[in-house]
């Protein structure tokens, strides 16, 4: 019996956490100031009125409002939030 034993650890230690990215407040949606617009890494949506970004790229709305997504002409997107015009 010329078998070796299968330790097994090189097949393990692979599955990293997921990082929940993505949009969490769509256009349309009332914002709350402080809160998380878009997850993300790097600038693939861009801060525009109302809105800035944190260190890790994280959008946040900066006042009270509804959250608005545009596109510029240089067809890059850019996040706002309408302040007043609750839905």
């Amino acid at each position: 019996m010329a078998h070796k034993k299968g330790v097994g650890s090189s097949k393990n230690g692979r599955e990293s956490e997921s990082k929940r990215l993505g949009v969490k407040i769509y256009g349309g949606q009332n914002a709350v100031a402080g809160n998380i617009i878009v997850r993300q890494r790097g600038m693939e949506h861009h801060p525009a009125d109302n809105v800035y970004a944190g260190k890790d790229y994280t959008l946040h709305a900066k006042v009270d409002g509804v959250v608005k997504f545009t596109k510029k002409k240089n067809n890059k997107s850019y996040v706002s939030i309408v302040p007043g015009a609750e839905a």
